[in-house]
């Protein structure tokens, strides 16, 4: 199922007040007071979710998985694969799972086009980065939700988002 085509936002609600916009084929957000999102109309349990995002060197992003509420987005009530490659404490940089996993290996990832498969199926989360293992662990804390796409800092894109139920 494509989540994100480029040409609308039908399957997203937008959480706080990031301008978040379609532009060329992504949707794209450089600007806000606080913490935003795309949120996903949908729940999802198990799946695979492939998107590929852009950020400039400073941006602070992230995909959320299971988020429990769709209003209430952060780090304790969601899975938060980390898109920060100059996040002052480097232990859940880019790739990591925030307080949970430490990311395999230091990927650079601003100033260029990227692509993340997630997969969440059961207590298994797994997540790959241009190719890269980053993240296999187990951990049963959150069955089920929302996703959401983070705007934080910087210039953030993201495109192609795709989901396969599991």
């Amino acid at each position: 199922m494509l989540l994100l085509d480029g040409t609308s936002l039908d399957f997203w609600t937008i959480v706080g007040d990031a301008n978040w916009r379609l532009e060329d084929g992504t949707a794209t957000a450089d600007q806000s007071t606080a913490n935003s999102w795309l949120v996903s109309t949908g729940r999802y349990a198990n799946f695979e979710l492939e998107l590929e995002f852009w950020v400039n060197t400073e941006a602070n992003s992230g995909v959320f998985l299971r988020c429990q509420d769709a209003t209430a987005i952060d780090e304790a009530s969601c899975y938060e694969v980390n898109i920060y490659d100059t996040r002052p404490d480097q232990t859940y940089r880019t790739g990591g799972i925030v307080n949970l996993a430490e990311p395999q290996q230091f990927v650079y990832t601003g100033g260029q086009w990227n692509r993340f498969e997630i997969k969440a199926e059961g207590a298994h989360l797994e997540v790959t980065l241009n190719d890269k293992k980053m993240i296999d662990i187990e951990d049963s804390k959150l069955a089920e939700g929302h996703i959401a796409l983070q705007f934080g800092t910087g210039t953030v894109r993201f495109r192609n988002v795709q989901l396969q139920a599991l």
